[in-house]
C-alpha cells in the first residue's frame, strides 16, 4: 500500500518535468522529438508529515516518447508516452527472524499518456513570450497489479492541467546563448486526488555555438489537500493524495549533428511529503527539427 502511494507521485514529479518546456511555441511543420530511459530507485521517502521513513528497495523504470509538433506558429500538440513502464519491489524481510514476509515482484505495462495543447498567447518573436497550455493525464497504466496489489504503471485517474508559461531569450556573447523561463499552473485530478497548484523556473546556457545546453530547474507542487482521505475502491492509488514536493534538476544536452543530439539530466526532491527520498535519472536521444 505505501508503495503504490509513493509510485503515484513519482509519476507526479515526472510529468512536472516534461512539461516545463517554456513558453515557445513550435513553428509550423517543424518539431522536437525524444526518446528517453528515465528510472529511480529508493529505500526511503518523505512521509505526510515531511520526514523520512524507510521503505522496501523499489524501482521504477520509464521508457517515454516525448514529441512536440507545430500545427501553427502559435498552436503546439504535445504528446508524453512512457511506452513501456517497469516497476519492482525486493523482498519484504521481517526485522525480528529475518524471514521472508512477502517475495518480490516485477509489473510491466505502458504508463499513463500525457496530450497536450500549447498556444502562443504574444505574436511570434516578441521580446517576453507568453504561452497557455492544457494538457490532459489520460489513465492508460494499471494499477493494482502483484499479489498485493501494489505494483501499477498508473494513478487511474484522468487530471486537467492548466498553465501558463513566460520566458526570454538573450544572447550573453557571440557564441553564448541563454534563456530563461517560469510557469505557475493549476491540476485538477479526478477520483478523489486532490487538486495541485504547480510552479517552476528554469534557465539555460548554450555553450560552443548552442552545440552544449546546461539547464537547471526547480519544480514545485502544493496539494489543496481537498481530495478524499480513504481508499473508495480495491485500488490503493487513492492514497496519493495530498502529495507535495520541492524538486532541483539539472540537464546536459549535446548537439552530435545540427538537429540530432543526445542527453543526461538528474532530479530529486529536497523537500516533500509523501514521495520518494531519492534521485532519479534520464538519459535520451532527440532530433530538433525546430531550426
Amino acid at each position: 500500500m505505501k508503495n503504490s502511494l509513493i509510485f503515484i507521485c513519482f509519476l507526479v514529479l515526472y510529468s512536472t518535468s516534461v512539461f516545463a518546456g517554456g513558453p515557445w511555441p513550435q513553428k509550423k511543420g517543424k518539431g522536437y522529438f525524444k526518446l528517453s530511459e528515465w528510472w529511480i530507485v529508493f529505500d526511503e521517502h518523505y512521509t505526510s508529515s515531511g520526514f523520512k521513513d524507510p521503505n522496501v528497495t523499489t524501482g521504477i523504470f520509464n521508457t517515454t516518447f516525448y514529441g512536440e509538433y507545430g500545427f501553427t506558429d502559435r498552436f503546439t500538440g504535445i504528446i508524453n508516452a512512457p511506452i513501456f513502464s517497469r516497476t519492482y519491489n525486493n523482498n519484504i524481510i521481517s526485522s525480528t527472524n529475518g524471514d521472508v514476509v512477502a517475495p518480490g515482484e516485477a509489473f510491466n505495462g505502458v504508463g499513463d499518456f500525457d496530450l497536450g495543447l500549447k498556444y502562443g498567447l504574444t505574436k511570434p518573436g516578441a521580446k517576453i513570450p507568453i504561452s497557455a497550455s492544457l494538457t490532459l493525464g489520460l489513465p492508460t497504466g494499471k494499477t493494482g497489479e502483484g499479489s498485493l496489489g501494489n505494483l501499477q504503471t498508473g494513478d487511474g485517474e484522468f487530471n486537467q492541467l492548466l498553465q501558463i508559461d513566460a520566458g526570454r531569450g538573450f544572447q550573453l556573447n557571440d557564441k553564448t546563448s541563454a534563456y530563461v523561463s517560469a510557469y505557475i499552473g493549476i491540476n485538477n485530478r479526478s477520483n478523489g486526488f486532490s487538486t495541485e497548484f504547480r510552479y517552476g523556473i528554469e534557465g539555460g546556457v548554450g555553450l560552443a555555438n548552442s552545440k552544449v545546453w546546461v539547464t537547471g530547474r526547480l519544480t514545485a507542487s502544493e496539494s489543496f489537500k481537498n481530495g478524499d482521505t480513504a481508499a473508495t475502491s480495491i485500488t490503493t492509488s487513492i492514497f496519493a493524495n495530498n502529495s507535495e514536493f520541492l524538486s532541483l534538476g539539472a540537464e546536459v544536452s549535446y548537439y552530435i549533428t545540427k538537429k540530432f543530439g543526445v542527453s543526461a539530466s538528474i532530479a530529486g526532491a529536497v523537500k516533500g511529503e509523501i514521495i520518494a527520498a531519492a534521485p532519479s535519472y534520464s538519459i535520451g536521444v532527440f532530433l530538433d527539427l525546430s531550426k
